[in-house]
């Protein structure tokens, strides 16, 4: 993590980036050690972030920006999480996985374009609040290193849904 992101909004279209990245390897992987191997890439990255925006970005303009974006921005999260915890406890030799992994990159495309959509989206909104995004920068990046130091030894547990109700 030596980049230098210019606020949050910055930091979080960078995961953004990366994670469509590993997105496209994962679809031009060629043997089932690279598709397991980029798998947990994404499902650790995803973890991380939705964890970061669930922390402090979201709740720092709760009341600031409309509500019905951040509800609906917690239950995109849910719904990858589910998939995400389903990912990570298979392997690309059962039946489904790489539809799994085609349909959580699906998910993460529309939420992602909806927080960064130009004028409407949420960073557009977030942008228009005074909150100290440098600021806010800070602490995400903070417990962000907290995240990825946990995501080696011993591992990040399984993603957790805040809004839905799992079996």
């Amino acid at each position: 993590m030596t980049e230098i992101f210019t606020d949050a909004i910055a930091l979080l279209k960078a995961d953004h980036r990366k994670v469509e990245g590993l997105f496209e390897k994962f679809e031009n992987a060629k043997s089932s050690s690279q598709r397991k191997s980029l798998s947990h890439q994404i499902c650790t990255e995803l973890k991380i972030h939705t964890v970061i925006e669930e922390e402090i970005f979201y709740p720092s303009f709760r009341g600031k920006i409309d509500d019905d974006t951040l509800d609906e921005a917690y239950v995109e999260h849910d719904g990858a999480k589910i998939l995400i915890n389903d990912i990570e406890a298979g392997s690309p030799e059962d039946d489904f996985f790489a539809a799994k992994v085609k349909v959580l990159s699906e998910e993460i495309k529309h939420h992602v374009h909806e927080e960064e959509m130009p004028s409407e989206g949420m960073f557009a909104q977030c942008r228009k609040t005074g909150v100290d995004l440098v600021a806010l920068r800070d602490q995400m990046l903070a417990r962000k290193k907290e995240l990825l130091a946990a995501a080696t030894s011993p591992g990040l547990p399984a993603a957790k849904p805040t809004t839905l109700v799992t079996a």
